[in-house]
């Protein structure tokens, strides 16, 4: 993606962050003819590999299965908002979009025998479920896994390239960027929450706390 220098989340480790908070991202692959993608969890595993893994599953149906064997590029979106700008201290400006991302991109391993379809439904449904959730992929009834495990299909993706993107106004003036925050902590959103809070560390990192 475009990715301007003032912009750039160059520290892996934040990267992952954007990747472990925006976690339902969107999975894009490509054939000679076409383009596919899918709207999916994907859990990160930051230890495997240099750039960590990501694993996942679509449905054994989902026609994307054809393009697995290609270069996949997964996009994991953050908080992002519409900046206005009334909220400058001039009309002679234009308004903008701020926003968080982060890109990855790798090869996919299908994995589509039983034990490697069960840990990753496992390792998925244990991140996402509550702390006190009493519920366990391996209570269910060994007939009705089999026969969802049937109907999906895992995989891993090995990253090979990382991207990190948080564009917060930091092309304008500190002064300009502090009358946006002061617009976007009228809003009610999480959107707007975490925007003005990035936008707020931005400003007194660049002035030294």
């Amino acid at each position: 993606m475009y990715i301007p220098k003032h912009t750039a989340v160059a520290d892996k480790s934040e990267i992952f962050d954007i990747i472990e908070s925006n976690s339902f991202a969107i999975l894009i692959t490509n054939s000679q003819t076409n383009l596919k993608a899918t709207h999916l969890p994907m859990l990160l595993d930051r230890n495997e590999g240099e750039l960590g893994t990501l694993i996942g599953h679509i449905a054994a149906a989902n026609d994307q299965l054809t393009n697995f064997e290609n270069e996949a590029l997964a996009i994991f979106s953050g908080a992002h908002k519409y900046i206005s700008s009334s909220w400058y201290e001039t009309d002679q400006s234009v308004p903008t979009w701020n926003y968080v991302t982060a890109h990855a991109y790798g090869l996919i391993d299908i994995k589509d025998d039983f034990e490697d379809k069960f840990e990753i439904v496992s390792r998925l449904v244990e991140y996402y479920e509550a702390e006190d959730s009493r519920y366990k992929v391996s209570s269910l009834d060994k007939n009705f896994l089999n026969g969802l495990l049937k109907g999906i299909t895992a995989f891993s993706m090995k990253i090979t390239r990382l991207e990190g993107k948080k564009k917060l106004s930091q092309n304008h003036s500190v002064e300009r960027q502090r009358l946006v925050t002061e617009k976007l902590d009228n809003f009610c959103d999480d959107n707007a929450k975490e925007i003005s809070a990035m936008m707020k560390k931005n400003i007194t990192d660049k002035n030294g706390g």
